[in-house]
């Protein structure tokens, strides 16, 4: 148990959805002044110099209603819990909804309390209803602004616990020593094992002696006295990139089986127009190509990092914790085998069309030959 008190945070709770191709952010900003009032602002680091590190296209936010959350097991006599609701829209199709539960006055163990109550009634364990009724609005507002809507349910949720203030002002060790982050950053009620908990505090990080950062693979500790939002920004950007990695693995997965049952399905028709066939598969192929390499390119450039060593070590722990570079090598892989597909279906085509004009050419000769046959005869 500690005794500290929580007198500044919040619990913030991520979940990011794929909803197209692309997004128009331009078009997303006069499509939501038209038909809403909430306000729409470009995303940035606050902290962080843009030369240091910086959007590759600074994604879109934009104001939702407000929502009261059904905390169901939460003490008797605790009062309703409401969070301010933002939505981030990136250019490459992904949206991140963001539900911000601002903490009143509270002791440690309360504000884990509340944390794991606010995880229990909108986390991944919780269903989707509030998050499908956010996500239907933006669909109806946005759907103008949406490139090639996608229907797809693959989705990532992350909770964030920050700390702005304690009762008193400490430093990062000291607040490792005075609390106990594990059943913040388990969710769990009983006592973790020794190399259970190791393995919880393994990822953590300070810049100056009085932050602190925690993560783990669904949730995050940070301790920020001055208020800045940079690595939460990081954080998303890191789950937004294995939100569309997943994705393209997934749509690869699909694709596969198709590819080869339609390759199987062309070799198999030995006609005149075999050749077309080829070639209009190669062409499918190609583009599916294109476009994947494409979004992948813009998801791998969402985040720019060039001098701010600090967040570039968060932000490169999160990729690795979040396995974003293992999904991006299957996705490549599976890229290749169809890249290869696609080569020996042209090798295919332009085999069977110079056959097809060898025989033709064949034939040409063959009526020349007749016709001068009969010439002669005659």
């Amino acid at each position: 148990m500690s005794d500290l008190q929580v007198t500044a945070g919040h619990i913030l709770v991520l979940r990011l959805f794929d909803i197209a191709y692309a997004t128009d952010l331009a078009k997303v900003e006069t499509l939501w002044s038209t038909h809403t009032t909430g306000r729409t602002s470009r995303s940035k680091l606050t902290a962080t110099p843009p030369k240091a590190m910086a959007f590759g296209v600074a994604p879109l936010s934009v104001e939702l209603d407000p929502v009261t959350l059904p905390l169901d097991l939460l003490p008797p006599g605790w009062p309703p819990v409401e969070a301010v609701v933002t939505a981030r829209l990136y250019d490459f199709g992904a949206v991140s909804l963001a539900l911000r539960v601002n903490t009143p006055n509270l002791a440690w163990d309360e504000y884990i309390k509340l944390l794991n109550a606010v995880d229990r009634a909108v986390g991944p364990s919780s269903g989707t209803r509030i998050w499908e009724k956010m996500l239907a609005h933006l669909r109806q507002v946005l759907g103008a602004a949406l490139v090639k809507p996608t229907p797809s349910t693959v989705a990532e949720d992350y909770l964030i616990g920050v700390v702005q203030e304690f009762d008193a002002r400490f430093t990062a060790a000291e607040v490792l020593q005075r609390v106990d982050l594990v059943p913040l950053l388990s969710g769990e009620q009983r006592q973790l094992s020794d190399g259970a908990r190791a393995d919880l505090l393994r990822q953590r990080f300070s810049y100056y002696v009085d932050d602190l950062v925690v993560l783990t693979w669904d949730r995050a500790f940070i301790y920020e006295p001055h208020g800045d939002s940079d690595v939460a920004d990081v954080l998303e950007v890191a789950n937004a990139q294995l939100l569309q990695m997943r994705y393209y693995d997934e749509l690869l997965d699909d694709e596969l089986p198709r590819m080869y049952d339609l390759v199987e399905a062309t070799r198999s028709r030995l006609n005149l127009f075999a050749a077309r066939r080829y070639a209009e598969l190669a062409r499918k192929l190609y583009t599916l190509v294109a476009e994947v390499t494409e979004l992948t390119e813009k998801v791998d450039n969402a985040l720019q990092v060039t001098e701010d060593v600090y967040l570039a070590r968060i932000y490169g722990a999160a990729l690795d914790l979040y396995r974003v570079p293992t999904v991006s090598r299957a996705v490549n892989r599976k890229l290749a085998i169809i890249r290869d597909t696609y080569s020996a279906l042209y090798d295919e085509a332009s085999s069977r069309s110079s056959q097809m004009m060898e025989a033709a050419i064949l034939v040409l000769i063959m009526v020349e030959v007749v016709l001068a046959f009969l010439r002669h005869g005659s």
